[in-house]
């Protein structure tokens, strides 16, 4: 039997089935509630699912990732809040065609643009990750796996943070953390200040939890406001006309284009998708004066490029090894525990999982639709759940998951310690992103290059003078330096333009327009 019928064949297991029902489940939920992410909810749900066959665990967490991307429009657009930061934009016409009476309509189109843009990504999965992962097995050694995994971390660090400083700490701190433990090539101890439990590092889904989850909950129990927002419950007709179809034609091919170029940029999620989406369908729309009122275009822009990201990090995560975005970091630190390695070799090794794995989003996908175009009232009703019983909830399953995985209290502990660490990474700027990648892909990029040294006979001139990992070296250098540019650039021109209206004199208001004068 070959992978493909194999792959297949692994989805007609009845508890497969079960496990997406019970990650549509969750996905949909985690979505509708604002401020838990399909990260969190991902991370949180891998500490359930170690002990269930490969196969059965990918598909709760792909199926919540799926799904997260449709339940999150729900508190976008009935009460302006982003469900997930994927979301942000939906918020911009989904939100005032909600007031204008037309939420229904918005939840279907949203919809709509959300399984297009998921669909068109497996597409893009589907075409380009078999023949990206067999030119990396017949180019990439050691050392072009040590380059690539260093371009990984550096575009996320440059674009996981406003300060490009804040995210080097941060994927220092992630290397240091993942340093911690016995040293792969020579099985020495290392950084284990003598305690034996030490030696296998720290455990990565007690980290995870406690930065995506733990973290995120001290947070809103540190900030909460009870929000005067009431959702909107009157929904309105559904189901858009011909005209409206044919509004949503050109903005789902623009914003999908941005959407999957987007997605095969490792780090970049749908929160920056869905806003280039929406600023490119404006830039092209007969009616770009209606963008930010209400909408059709804009909403169906917005939520096409955020969801159409989602096949690119796949794509880079299963081809390469390199996280797509924190969602793919947590499912690559999950596979890797099963004893699965993400990469090049998957496709060689195990393509019957590669198979699996896209019909576990193609009909996570279809669920997902055919679920949120039920006119589901009881969605409206779940926005005025009360906080605090969502918080007790979520901080017994972490607890639980955590100590799942080890049996061992001295997880758990480590888990409250690691969403204290998260708290004040949040306070004061400071991405996790950087930190879970740094942890995940620096023992990485520490063997590939122990191995490529090894080869070189130490000679690192040799390593890096390689073509490939030269070229790659190179692009993470200017992933770096780019932003920093761009930053200069922008307060240079901030400046400039503080200057002139300075020199311009004080502006002086008109009854009869904003500013006059001009």
């Amino acid at each position: 039997m070959n992978g493909f019928a194999e792959g297949m064949a692994s989805l007609l297991d009845p508890t497969v089935g079960l496990c997406m029902l019970l990650g549509l489940g969750l996905g949909l939920l985690v979505g509708a509630f604002p401020g838990i992410t399909a990260t969190m909810a991902v991370a949180l749900a891998a500490g359930f699912t170690l002990t269930l066959e490969p196969v059965q665990g990918l598909a709760v967490l792909l199926t919540i990732y799926v799904a997260a991307n449709f339940g999150d429009r729900v508190p976008s657009i009935l009460v302006n809040t982003p469900g997930t930061p994927a979301s942000i934009a939906t918020t911009f016409d989904g939100y005032p065609m909600a007031k204008q009476g037309r939420a229904g309509l918005a939840l279907t189109i949203s919809a709509l643009g959300s399984a297009v843009g998921i669909l068109a990504s497996l597409v893009l999965f589907i075409a380009v990750a078999v023949p990206l992962a067999t030119m990396a097995n017949r180019l990439f050694g050691p050392a072009e796996m040590f380059a690539l995994v260093v371009f990984g971390l550096t575009i996320m660090v440059s674009i996981s943070s406003k300060s490009l400083i804040k995210g080097l700490l941060a994927g220092v701190f992630g290397l240091t953390i993942g340093a911690v433990g016995t040293y792969a090539i020579t099985n020495d101890a290392r950084f284990t200040l003598g305690i034996t439990d030490m030696r296998d590092g720290f455990s990565f889904i007690a980290v995870i939890i406690g930065l995506f989850g733990i973290a995120e909950l001290f947070d809103q129990l540190l900030t909460y406001r009870k929000s005067k927002v009431k959702p909107i419950s009157s929904l309105g007709r559904w189901w858009p006309n011909k005209s409206e179809v044919k509004q949503m034609g050109k903005p789902m091919l623009v914003s999908g284009a941005v959407g999957l170029g987007v997605g095969l940029v490792p780090a970049a999620g749908g929160d920056i998708a869905g806003l280039i989406g929406w600023d490119r369908a404006r830039a092209v729309s007969k009616r770009p004066q209606d963008f930010g009122k209400g909408s059709i275009e804009g909403i169906t822009a917005s939520d096409t490029a955020s969801s159409a990201t989602l096949g690119g990090s796949l794509t880079t995560t299963m081809a390469l090894g390199v996280p797509g975005d924190s969602v793919m970091a947590v499912m690559i630190g999950s596979m890797m525990i099963w004893g699965i390695n993400p990469g090049p070799g998957l496709f060689t090794n195990r393509p019957d999982l590669v198979v699996s794995i896209a019909g576990i989003m193609l009909i996570a996908t279809l669920l997902s639709l055919g679920v949120s175009l039920v006119r589901m009232k009881g969605m409206v009703k779940l926005l005025d759940v009360p906080n605090h019983y969502l918080w007790a909830t979520i901080l017994i399953f972490c607890i639980i998951g955590t100590y799942a995985t080890t049996n061992n209290f001295a997880t758990v502990i480590m888990m409250l310690g690691f969403g204290v660490v998260g708290v004040v990474l949040k306070r004061t700027g400071f991405p996790a992103g950087p930190v879970v990648l740094g942890m995940l892909l620096g023992p990485l990029a520490e063997k590939e290059l122990g191995r490529a040294l090894l080869i070189a006979q130490g000679n690192f001139f040799d390593v890096a003078s390689r073509p490939l990992t030269a070229a790659m070296l190179v692009l993470a250098l200017i992933s770096l330096v780019v932003p920093i540019v761009g930053r200069l650039r922008a307060r240079k021109k901030a400046q400039a333009l503080a200057a002139a209206a300075a020199a311009a004199g004080p502006v002086r208001e008109d009854s009869d327009s904003r500013f006059s004068g001009v």
